[in-house]
């Protein structure tokens, strides 16, 4: 098994993620899509499940060990896949959950958005929690970013709606190439994190 596989099964089929996605159909059945609190919780429940998977891994001593069953760049990019997929997918689970014991009629999710907006979110977290060594800044840090962007774009520059978080996953102006101009904008900012997140692990593992 290589180091995604190994990476994904523990992010993927762990407490943090079913916890995720649990509390999060709680606040889906509680205030639903619409509501600010859902909308709010996007960015630190997509942070359960493997947002700091390096740093418990870093901080256990496990890392050498590791490297010994993979390469640096798949050990890294295993990491950082495993993160963005189960932060994603504990979203979309959550909303799916919710749509299906719901039961009413017209409620519907755009889950490609949800995801690729949830594994951004996760993928900061990721890059912060490497940057910092704390998982208080990993799992709150998104949040504020998140939180700064809502309210720039909400009092001061409402015509910036690309960079509107509740944009990302529910749009309510047209976007050029339609949902497709979203994903594709969340996958650059992706390959950014990503860069970023490769860069900084690959430093601190070679003088670590």
């Amino acid at each position: 098994m290589n180091s995604f596989e190994t990476d994904l099964r523990r992010a993927v089929f762990s407490i943090r993620f079913l916890l995720g996605a649990a509390l999060q159909a709680a606040v889906l059945w509680y205030g639903g899509f619409g509501s600010t609190l859902y909308k709010m919780t996007v960015p630190i429940v997509c942070t359960f499940p493997y947002a700091c998977g390096w740093l418990d891994e870093y901080k256990g001593g496990f890392v050498r060990l590791s490297l010994v069953r993979s390469s640096l760049r798949g050990y890294i990019w295993g990491k950082f896949l495993a993160c963005c997929i189960s932060g994603g997918g504990a979203e979309v689970l959550a909303a799916w959950l919710y749509i299906f014991l719901k039961q009413e009629e017209g409620l519907t999710c755009a889950y490609g958005l949800l995801f690729c907006s949830a594994a951004f979110w996760a993928a900061a977290a990721s890059l912060l929690a490497a940057l910092s060594d704390s998982k208080y800044l990993a799992y709150g840090g998104s949040f504020v970013i998140y939180y700064f962007l809502v309210i720039l774009c909400e009092r001061y520059w409402k015509q910036l709606y690309c960079l509107y978080p509740y944009e990302w996953f529910a749009p309510q102006h047209l976007w050029m190439f339609g949902d497709a101009g979203i994903v594709l904008m969340l996958l650059g900012l992706l390959l950014l994190l990503a860069f970023g997140y490769y860069c900084v692990l690959e430093r601190r593992i070679a003088h670590g």
